[in-house]
């Protein structure tokens, strides 16, 4: 018999956060954070971070567990959310990833193998071509060998360029191949994935808001701090949106008001890509909102029906 699991995902600023209480208390569910920056400790505005107060006693895994300075990724995430899974399970409660990556709710619900990720000579090889002779030069080499991950990668992204030409080099295969094979894997879990959605506009409104009062909570000063303990750009904690373009203003590279705009235009171009990811998704059931005239208790008692009828809780 599969083990339960719960997803409730969603574009940023949607508004998971206070849902997924409501459902883990209703479902007997504890949550397990499916999102790339508030597993970090110290940042706290602009990732959004859940609070204390907001988690209002329901127990919750992958949040301030890691260092600024250390490396976040897919594999890193899958590990601790089995782990998470595991401890929840042995505690008689269901387990509820919540959070807006998608890559990693996927690796979680299809169990996706990373075996092939570990590190080889090759890549540091193609490290060293990217310093020499520039990120386009190596995306020309994806692009001979896998145009379909060419087309899907750009070329800035050089990590993802770089591995696509390992896993080529190591495989004879094409990665954009694997991971449609990944993609097509059945779940191990009988899974109830939920996607929560808003009115574009409305979401788009929601998203300047949210960075409105991230500002007036003190995010300039958070990533100040954050470069005092001497957090820089190169590391990958620093890459999230708010704190990228919050360390170009204080280095000098624009002003605040250029930062902000930047942020709130790249924030909104993020959630389009959330929504793509999500309708590419196999079995999502998507929350609309508007369609119960954003009463949360509706949407809550709809949800519970549907993980009643799907044998996901008692």
């Amino acid at each position: 018999m599969k083990e339960p699991l719960i997803v409730l995902t969603g574009p940023t600023a949607v508004g998971k956060t206070k849902l997924s209480i409501a459902l883990a208390k209703a479902a007997g569910a504890e949550i397990i954070s499916a999102d790339s920056m508030q597993v970090y400790r110290h940042m706290d505005i602009g990732s959004a971070k859940i609070t204390p107060e907001e988690m209002d006693g329901v127990r919750h895994y992958l949040v301030d567990e890691l260092e600024p300075s250390e490396e976040f990724h897919v594999v890193r995430f899958q590990q601790m959310a089995k782990t998470a899974m595991k401890e929840i399970r042995a505690r008689g409660r269901i387990p509820m990833l919540v959070g807006g990556t998608g890559f990693y709710i996927q690796a979680v619900v299809r169990d996706i193998d990373f075996t092939e990720n570990e590190r080889s000579p090759y890549r540091e090889e193609l490290a060293r071509l990217a310093e020499e002779k520039g990120a386009s030069y190596l995306h020309g080499l994806l692009a001979e060998v896998d145009p379909e991950s060419a087309a899907a990668i750009h070329e800035n992204n050089e990590k993802r360029v770089i591995r696509a030409l390992e896993f080529y080099q190591l495989t004879g295969k094409k990665i954009s191949g694997h991971n449609e094979e990944q993609r097509e894997r059945q779940s191990p879990y009988n899974c109830a994935y939920f996607v929560l959605n808003d009115d574009r506009e409305r979401l788009y409104r929601r998203i300047g808001e949210r960075i409105d009062r991230m500002l007036e909570d003190g995010l300039v000063e958070e990533v100040e701090r954050l470069r005092r303990m001497g957090c820089h750009r190169d590391m990958v904690s620093m890459k999230g949106l708010g704190y990228k373009e919050i360390l170009a203003f204080l280095e000098g590279e624009c002003t605040l008001p250029e930062a902000v705009e930047i942020l709130k235009r790249d924030t909104r171009r993020f959630a389009k890509r959330q929504l793509t990811w999500f309708r590419r998704e196999q079995d999502v059931l998507w929350i609309d909102k508007q369609d119960y005239g954003y009463d949360e208790e509706l949407i809550l008692a709809h949800m519970m029906e549907i993980l009643r009828e799907r044998k996901v809780i008692g």
